[in-house]
């Protein structure tokens, strides 16, 4: 299991009128969390881009336990709890500077030869940086 954190803090911008994160903007948190935990791996996503492969989301789910606030640092936990193939599943916890959860989430990423336009294997050097947390 590979677990990776990263923090944020929640900017005026990204509040609704009682000063709570909007709730939209949680699947941006998660797509920062996930960016960060695969760069924490020495993964750049830009790089798989470039060599045709793409991850589009395919399913997402979130859960409200508890509002972040304006000017809170909050912290995206990634988990991934196994190995990819084909799809990549992405699990989240949004935490609150003293540790409580405030959300928890999920999504399912496809792999995509951007040529071809359909589903293929994870590349083999995302699979090298993660096999060690599985073995």
């Amino acid at each position: 299991m590979y677990v990776a954190e990263t923090q944020v803090r929640v900017r005026y911008a990204e509040t609704d009128q009682m000063g709570y994160a909007y709730y939209g903007n949680y699947a941006t948190y998660y797509e920062v969390g996930r960016v960060e935990a695969l760069r924490q791996l020495g993964f750049q996503y830009k790089e798989m881009e470039e060599n045709g492969i793409m991850m589009p989301v395919t399913d997402l789910k979130c859960k409200f336990l508890k509002p972040a606030r304006y000017d809170e640092l909050i912290t995206i936990r990634v988990i991934i709890k196994a190995l990819p193939s084909v799809r990549m599943y992405f699990y989240y916890e949004v935490l609150d500077a003293d540790g409580n959860k405030l959300n928890e989430g999920e999504t399912t990423l496809v792999f995509v030869n951007m040529s071809s336009n359909r589903p293929c294997k994870a590349p083999e050097y995302l699979l090298e940086k993660l096999s060690p947390y599985f073995e």
